[in-house]
């Protein structure tokens, strides 16, 4: 059985908060090791002009259905978007046709 006492943890607001937690490490290198092992990305040089994705980790506890913690769940997203500069995207069109 896992250390329970290692998933009895408050869900981390910060990378530097969960590196201080072996657990939530863990969760961390589970995650990357699901990344390398599935091919996710290829690292490339980074065009230039352009600027990199930012990623952003997620901490959950993930519980079975009495709320017991059974297990500390980390995850990689990207944190960006981009919208091209002149585009109005608060304009609405409704495509309709009248006869």
């Amino acid at each position: 059985m896992e250390n329970i006492i290692g998933l009895l943890s408050v869900e981390p607001k910060s990378v530097k908060m969960a590196l201080k937690e072996s657990s939530w490490v863990e969760a961390m290198q589970e995650e990357l090791m699901q990344f390398q092992k599935l091919k996710v990305w290829n690292l490339v040089p980074l065009p230039k002009g352009k600027l990199p994705i930012r990623t952003r980790w997620i901490f959950r506890n993930k519980r079975d259905d009495s709320g017991v913690i059974i297990r500390n769940k980390a995850r990689l997203v990207v944190q960006g978007f981009y919208q091209p500069e002149g585009i109005d995207y608060e304009e609405v069109i409704a495509p309709v046709s009248r006869f």
